[in-house]
């Protein structure tokens, strides 16, 4: 696996990451075992996809606790991430709550470091902003636990360039995770948060300011991989209530979204996985640093995933990829 360096600290990292949320949180887990979850993450991790990230929310800490377990002989060669200030209100079907108050940061790191098994956190995140908290007071506490030595450095995820500003201005912003793929586009200027605020160039700011853009559901939770066809999603899990996965919208997105991605990837001789966390990475040309976090509880897939540092793609390419007419919103 080829390397990145994560600026901020200077570790050096795998140029693809892993997220584990679907092991635990929102999408179907019905046939996957304990030790295929396990499985997976620890693959991840010896492959060189060593940037791993979870949340304190996803399965209301369950998530943190097989992270923890998976990778409890493996800490020294794994960047560690987790995320603080959303959390769940209730597990099935899942409902969420935003805290962002400042002793809640306090307590709930003590909770995620032994959850994860771990004496600090390489990376660790506002998940959400809380409305009813200043973001000023929200990332006082986070930088409290930097100088602690509880995390080394901290992030923001789903926020605006607005909101960057006011948290730089305390703290340095280490990386900031935002949905990013083919078919979702916001963080380069051209959409909002997921609060509906105008986002701005999230992009261009991380590469201005030294932080690590980090891309989420890089391949369109499984859909750009054009491996999905026509499966039918179970109640359970989140895609089976998303407006791009009803019926409508998949028969107008297989025959708009997915054939310039199979296009470019049977050129280049990959899955279309690599070709859809390719090109999230392509900030890095611009001299940023983009560090997708693909997620998989597939073996096979996550080989596929791995592929993606395999790609340069041409002019030819993006012309192809530049304009997908999705259908169906985001949420």
């Amino acid at each position: 696996m080829r390397e990145v360096v994560f600026t901020p600290t200077g570790d050096r990292v795998g140029a693809v990451g892993y997220g584990a949320m679907g092991l635990s949180w929102v999408l179907d887990r019905t046939d996957l075992t304990e030790r295929a979850k396990l499985d997976v993450v620890r693959e991840a991790v010896d492959s060189g996809m060593n940037f791993v990230d979870t949340a304190t929310l996803y399965g209301g800490g369950a998530n943190e606790e097989l992270v923890g377990a998976a990778l409890r002989d493996r800490r020294d060669s794994t960047f560690l991430c987790s995320k603080v200030a959303l959390r769940a209100e209730q597990l099935e079907p899942p409902k969420t709550e935003r805290c962002g108050d400042p002793e809640y940061i306090r307590t709930a790191i003590d909770d995620s470091l032994r959850r994860l098994r771990a004496e600090v956190i390489d990376l660790y995140y506002v998940h959400r902003i809380d409305p009813e908290v200043p973001l000023e007071d929200t990332w006082g506490a986070m930088t409290e636990l930097v100088t602690s030595g509880k995390v080394r450095s901290i992030g923001l995820s789903e926020v605006s360039v607005e909101q960057l500003q006011r948290a730089q201005a305390i703290h340095p912003v280490a990386a900031v995770q935002s949905e990013y793929s083919l078919w979702t586009r916001d963080p380069d200027g051209s959409g909002h948060t997921s609060d509906g605020d105008p986002a701005g160039d999230v992009i261009g700011w991380c590469r201005d300011n030294g932080a690590v853009f980090v891309p989420f559901s890089p391949v369109g939770r499984g859909y750009l991989t054009g491996a999905l066809g026509g499966r039918q999603f179970p109640a359970g899990d989140f895609r089976a209530r998303n407006p791009r996965f009803t019926d409508e919208a998949r028969a107008t997105n297989d025959d708009v979204v997915l054939p310039p991605i199979r296009s470019v990837a049977a050129k280049h001789g990959v899955p279309m996985a690599a070709v859809a966390i390719a090109w999230t990475m392509l900030p890095a040309r611009a001299g940023g640093v983009s560090l997708p976090i693909p997620g998989t509880s597939s073996l096979e897939h996550l080989a596929e995933n791995a592929r993606a540092v395999e790609v340069e793609l041409d002019d030819e390419d993006l012309a192809l990829l530049e304009h997908l007419p999705v259908a169906g919103s985001r949420y």
